[in-house]
């Protein structure tokens, strides 16, 4: 895939104004509402999960995208872990829905719980609402991560805690390495590669390409203390940033590639 260009031609903007917004919007409806009238009878949060993966694939596949996932053994080696990956776009979040195989919860920022439909099903299928800005709060949505790592679900944290504005990674907070370290779970590293040039910050035309999920080797936690976390968060900023280069590296080998979006 090219990179992103600037201006971008008038037939990509055309195309995602005219078709694949309304396309997108529909399906964020149409799922959004199936999702919350599935959470009264769905405790689990199995259904709905489900529908967030459908949801996901289908965005994916709207946007004109294919998506590999490279190192795919390396998200089925725990049963519980915490996985974190660069943050790059909007498009991140469906990226990560429709690749990862199992049902998680994701820390999100609390901006999103207001927003019609997919804060919906933010709020009701358990996810993590996470205020940045109050240090109070963060620790409280921490301790709820704790609980659900502990109760065998797993966590899905994006440590930078915002989009990039360049691509480059940005600081990572520390949340992603604490939770691991207080649940003593594996820590899974996993980078994106092509979302953001798909749909970078501050814009809202797309420009399809390839996407792929990078997952690295998971990095165990056990006998770690929480004042860790500063060398556990660096190591994983560093292992994000090797993997983030284009194909499979690092433990990645492309025998072990999936094509997600042959499943869509």
């Amino acid at each position: 895939m090219s990179p992103r260009p600037n201006p971008l031609p008038r037939l990509y903007r055309w195309r995602t104004n005219v078709i694949q917004i309304p396309i997108m919007t529909a399906i964020t409806v149409v799922c959004g509402s199936l999702s919350l009238l599935v959470s009264f009878v769905d405790k689990s949060g199995r259904m709905q999960h489900r529908i967030a993966k459908a949801w996901a694939r289908a965005l994916v596949w709207s946007s004109g995208c294919s998506l590999t996932v490279c190192g795919a053994e390396n998200l089925r080696k725990h049963p519980v872990a915490v996985y974190a990956s660069n943050h790059t776009s909007y498009m991140d979040t469906p990226v990560i829905f429709a690749a990862l195989p199992f049902q998680f919860r994701i820390l999100a920022k609390k901006e999103l719980w207001p927003i019609a439909f997919i804060g919906w099903y933010l709020d009701r299928s358990g996810q993590i609402p996470i205020d940045t800005a109050n240090p109070r709060a963060t620790m409280s949505s921490l301790g709820v991560g704790v609980k659900a790592l502990r109760a065998g679900t797993p966590l899905f944290v994006f440590p930078e805690g915002g989009r990039t504005t360049t691509g480059a990674l940005k600081p990572f907070l520390s949340g992603a390495a604490y939770l691991a370290i207080r649940a003593q779970v594996p820590l899974v590293p996993i980078a994106l590669h092509g979302v953001f040039d798909l749909l970078p910050i501050h814009t809202r035309h797309l420009y399809p390409g390839l996407l792929t999920l990078t997952a690295g080797e998971p990095i165990p936690t056990t006998g770690m203390t929480v004042r860790q976390t500063n060398e556990l968060t660096e190591r994983l900023r560093m292992a994000i940033d090797e993997l983030r280069q284009p194909g499979c590296t690092s433990g990645a080998e492309a025998g072990d590639a999936d094509q997600v979006h042959a499943e869509v």
